[in-house]
């Protein structure tokens, strides 16, 4: 998804206002609504990187390489950074 930066932040900004004005009650309901929604995303998000050919053996090699300090810094791949 793209997202404009500029349509972000007036978004954002009019949420918070809107926030602002809710009773203590309401915002906690607003705030389980929007962490419902995060989850939501990021369940998408998993099932798509799961619909992937291989990438689930991947994931596990890598998390294996990982937990065994078979790393490289990034620093030392991409000097430029």
């Amino acid at each position: 998804m793209t997202q404009n930066n500029s349509e972000v932040d007036t978004i954002l900004r009019g949420a918070e206002l809107r926030l602002r004005r809710l009773s203590l009650d309401r915002l906690r309901v607003a705030d389980d609504f929007l962490a419902y929604l995060e989850e939501k995303e990021a369940d998408a998000s998993t099932r798509e990187l799961l619909s992937l050919a291989g990438f689930e053996g991947h994931y596990r090699e890598a998390l294996r390489q990982s937990e065994g300090g078979e790393t490289v810094r990034f620093e030392d791949i991409r000097r430029d950074v």
